[in-house]
C-alpha cells in the first residue's frame, strides 16, 4: 500500500465520465522509465489523488518496452540519451512537458568515464525539452549517496570521508564523481528558462522492481536466493562481518518517487537538494532470515573467520544455471548478468554503516517513510508477481 500522509495538503480530485478526455494539469517526462523508480514513477503518476494531476506521463527508455510495464498508462518513446541527435529528434517533440523525471544513468569503467557520458546524457535531454516546451516547470535530477561517499571505484581513495549521518550541505568530495557534473549541468541549463526550477533527489541503497536496473539490490539477492535453492545449497552470507552487523537505512522506490512529486508539485520547495530514506534502520542479518523465507531455503547465520564468500566468484559461472530456472519456472525472459549486479551486492553486504539525515526534507514537509523490512519483502513479493524470479 502506498504512503499517502505526504500528499494530503496536496491532494486533488479530478472527477470526468468515462466517455470524456481526462483534461491533464500537467505532463511528466520520465527519463529512465524502465529503471528501479522511472518503474515507480510510472505506476504513482498516473494515481486519481496524486499531486499535480490528471498527469499525462511520456515514458523514455533504450529498450524496447518490456512486457512487465505494458499496461502502465504512458506513452512509451524509445530513445538512446546518449545519442545527441536522436534525443533531440524525438524529445523535442514533446512540447507540453511540465515536469522532467531524470531518473537513470550508465555505467562505465572509470569515473572520468561516467563523468562524461552521464554529463552528456543529461545535457542532451535539456537541450532538447528546455527550447521546446514552453510551459516546462521543473525538472527533478535524482542521484545518490555516492555524493557523500565517492564513486564506487575510488572508495578506496577517499581520502577524507564524510561522517555519517549525511547532511545535505557537506561539501563535494575532492575526486571525480558524474554526480556532481551533473548538478552543475542542470544548474546551467535552467538558467536558460526563466522560472524553471530543479530538485536534487539523494536515495540510499534502493529497494525496488525492475528487471532492467543497473543496481537492483533486491533483485541481486533474489537471483542468489533462486540459485541456491535450485542448486540445494544453504543461504550463507557473502559479506564479512561488518557488513551482517552494521546499521544501514535504506530508500524504497515507491517513497523515492512520492518525493520526487512532492518536490516537483509544492510551490514552497524549489531549487533544494534531498536525502531520501526510509527514516528507519536495518541490519542485513535481519533481512536475511526474510530472504531465505521468501525462496524457502534453509539459511545459515554468518560467523566470523571463515572462508569469504563474495557473489561474484560464486556466481560467475552460473548462467546456464540461470536459464534453466527461467525456461523451468515459466519465468520472464532474462540473462543472469542483467539482473545480477554482483558488484553491488558484495559492496553493500561488506561495508559499514551509511546513513542519511532526513532533518531537511521534514522540515521542509516531506513526511513519507517506510518500513523497510516490509518493503524489502513487498518488492520481493512483485517480482515473483511479475515472474522475474521463481514465486
Amino acid at each position: 500500500m502506498l504512503n499517502r500522509q505526504i500528499f494530503i495538503s496536496l491532494m486533488k480530485k479530478h472527477e470526468y465520465h468515462d466517455n470524456e478526455t481526462p483534461k491533464y494539469q500537467s505532463v511528466a517526462l520520465i527519463v529512465g522509465v524502465t529503471g528501479i523508480v522511472g518503474n515507480s514513477l510510472a505506476e504513482i503518476l498516473p494515481l486519481s489523488n496524486t499531486p499535480g494531476g490528471p498527469w499525462k506521463i511520456y515514458g523514455v527508455a533504450r529498450r524496447p518496452r518490456p512486457s512487465w510495464s505494458a499496461d502502465h498508462p504512458v506513452t512509451y518513446v524509445q530513445c538512446d540519451v546518449t545519442d545527441q541527435q536522436q534525443t533531440r529528434d524525438r524529445l523535442s517533440k514533446l512540447t507540453d512537458v511540465t515536469h522532467v523525471f531524470y531518473v537513470t544513468w550508465s555505467s562505465r569503467p572509470t569515473e572520468v568515464e561516467n563523468c562524461a557520458v552521464n554529463g552528456a546524457m543529461l545535457r542532451n535531454v535539456l537541450e532538447a525539452v528546455i527550447p521546446h516546451a514552453p510551459n516546462l516547470q521543473h525538472i527533478c535530477l535524482q542521484t545518490g549517496r555516492k555524493h557523500y561517499l565517492g564513486s564506487f571505484q575510488l572508495l578506496d581513495k577517499v581520502r577524507k570521508p564524510h561522517e555519517t549521518p549525511y547532511e545535505e550541505d557537506l561539501p563535494r568530495l575532492d575526486m571525480p564523481n558524474f554526480y556532481y557534473v551533473q548538478e552543475d549541468i542542470l544548474m546551467e541549463e535552467v538558467k536558460k528558462k526563466e522560472g524553471l526550477t530543479w530538485s536534487v533527489h539523494r536515495p540510499a541503497v534502493i529497494f525496488g522492481f525492475s528487471p532492467y536496473s543497473l543496481m537492483n539490490i533486491v533483485g541481486c539477492l533474489c537471483a542468489y536466493a533462486a540459485i541456491c535453492k535450485h542448486e540445494g545449497w544453504k543461504l550463507r552470507f557473502p559479506g564479512n562481518q561488518l557488513g551482517w552487523e552494521s546499521l544501514w537505512d535504506a530508500s524504497d522506490a515507491d517513497l523515492i518517487a512520492e518525493q520526487e512529486i512532492w518536490a516537483a508539485v509544492d510551490p514552497n520547495v524549489k531549487n533544494e537538494a534531498f536525502n531520501c530514506s526510509n527514516g528507519d534502520l536495518l541490519k542485513w542479518k535481519h533481512l536475511w532470515k526474510v530472504l531465505a523465507e521468501k525462496f524457502e531455503v534453509e539459511y545459515e547465520e554468518f560467523v566470523d573467520g571463515g572462508e569469504r564468500l563474495t557473489l561474484g566468484e560464486m556466481m560467475k559461472d552460473k548462467g546456464e544455471v540461470w536459464d534453466q530456472i527461467v525456461k523451468e519456472s515459466g519465468l520472464v525472459p532474462t540473462k543472469l548478468e542483467e539482473i545480477g549486479c554482483w558488484w553491488l551486492g558484495d559492496l553493500s553486504l561488506s561495508y559499514g554503516s551509511a546513513l542519511d539525515s532526513m532533518n531537511k526534507t521534514k522540515e521542509f514537509g516531506f513526511l513519507g517513510f517506510k518500513n523497510s523490512k516490509k518493503s524489502f519483502a513487498h518488492w520481493i513479493d512483485k517480482m515473483k508477481a511479475n515472474k522475474i524470479f521463481p514465486a
